[in-house]
């Protein structure tokens, strides 16, 4: 038998097992996951929690009393059957970040998160010095290496867990790959220390039988929460900013890699397309939220009601270099948009930067190995 078919039973067998298990509804559940929390008093939240891999971040409003945070009480919603330790609602004292233990159903798994507070304003200045290592369990139960994942220090020495990227999505089919293997990774190349590393890869296998044949490197402002039956809806752009954008700029290398395929999404297969070129993407928008928009997702396509500015790089940019290149780019109001001064100084508006290392790589359509470089980079802003 050959390694490719060998691998397609392996996969076929390993599906088989997962339908399976899942109508085998008496079986314990596996997962040790918080799916979402709610605060009390929920009034000192400036915009949703932001739960990661094993961290949840709380953006505190700033006329919140600092003695609020020396007795939050917060209640957890876990993934079917699992508990957590100490239990919902216990009062806490979040001047310091706090960990939380949660154990699956099965009893087999458990992951500690770490729960913090954002007192900050969101930081505008982004080196990408700043990064922490995800593991995963392995077939035997082993902790390994996983992915990267980047974050913020303020003044006052907390982190801004503001930054997401796709990783944890290219986690589900990885395998035994390590943080330089995946689509965002860190960088010793940088134009001062380290720099975000983003490269468009094959998601083999498993990837093509989902419907994602390729993973492009992208890093945003906002949360990563996985939704294997819509991908777009898996990025949730945005955090809240007071502030009116001017224009983002920074520095970037790139390449484009060798052969493009195009995705077609009915028939589930990519066609080459001859002497086209992968082309970058950085972009930043600012949108209005409400009852009802809490965050924009991949399928706004620029095209959402919310959106108020948006600055994109322009196509004649989008080249290939080996050097690091200067970008400037402006945040420009879309036509009957206004920035609301009221709205804005109660925390109504969000913003989120954009990477990419495939323009079209949220529709699976690129060239795997186009390589993308970001360093230095500035969210300029009105600060009246």
């Amino acid at each position: 038998m050959t390694y490719c078919k060998k691998m397609m039973v392996a996969t076929i067998t390993a599906l088989c097992f997962v339908f399976v298990s899942c109508i085998q509804s008496e079986a314990p559940n596996a997962e040790a996951d918080i799916i979402s929390c709610i605060v009390t008093p929920e009034e000192i939240l400036l915009g949703n929690p932001q739960i990661s891999n094993d961290r949840i971040v709380l953006r505190i409003t700033s006329a919140t009393d600092p003695r609020e945070l020396t007795r939050l009480a917060i209640d957890f919603i876990l993934t079917p059957g699992a508990t957590i330790d100490p239990p919902s609602g216990t009062i806490r004292d979040f001047t310091e970040p706090q960990t939380y233990k949660v154990t699956s159903e099965d009893k087999k798994w458990t992951k500690t998160y770490t729960v913090s507070c954002m007192t900050e304003n969101m930081l505008t200045l982004y080196s990408f010095e700043n990064y922490r290592i995800i593991q995963k369990v392995d077939a035997k139960g082993n902790l390994i290496d996983a992915y990267h994942e980047f974050y913020e220090i303020a003044e006052n020495g907390e982190e801004q867990n503001i930054w997401n990227s796709g990783n944890p999505g290219f986690k589900m089919i990885a395998g035994n790959k390590g943080p330089s293997e995946y689509p965002t990774s860190v960088s010793e190349d940088g134009l001062l220390g380290k720099c975000a590393k983003l490269v468009t890869c094959d998601t083999g296998v498993l990837g093509a039988m989902f419907k994602s044949p390729l993973a492009a490197g992208n890093l945003f402002i906002g949360s990563f929460i996985t939704n294997i039956g819509n991908t777009l809806k898996s990025t949730h752009f945005g955090e809240k900013f007071n502030y009116t954008p001017i224009a983002i700029r920074g520095y970037y290398k790139y390449q484009s890699g060798e052969v493009y395929k195009q995705y077609n999404k009915e028939t589930n297969k990519s066609t080459i397309v001859p002497d086209k070129k992968d082309e970058l993407d950085i972009y930043g928008i600012l949108f209005e939220t409400d009852d009802k928009v809490k965050y924009l997702d991949g399928t706004h396509n620029f095209e959402h009601p919310n959106l108020v500015s948006i600055a994109r790089i322009a196509e004649e940019n989008r080249k290939e270099t080996n050097e690091w290149t200067y970008f400037y780019i402006p945040f420009e109001m879309l036509p009957g948009k206004e920035i609301d001064p009221e709205k804005l100084e109660a925390g109504k508006y969000s913003v989120s930067i954009v990477f990419s290392s495939s323009i079209n790589g949220a529709y699976f359509s690129g060239s795997i190995g186009s390589t993308l470089f970001v360093d230095e980079v500035e969210l300029i802003y009105d600060n009246k």
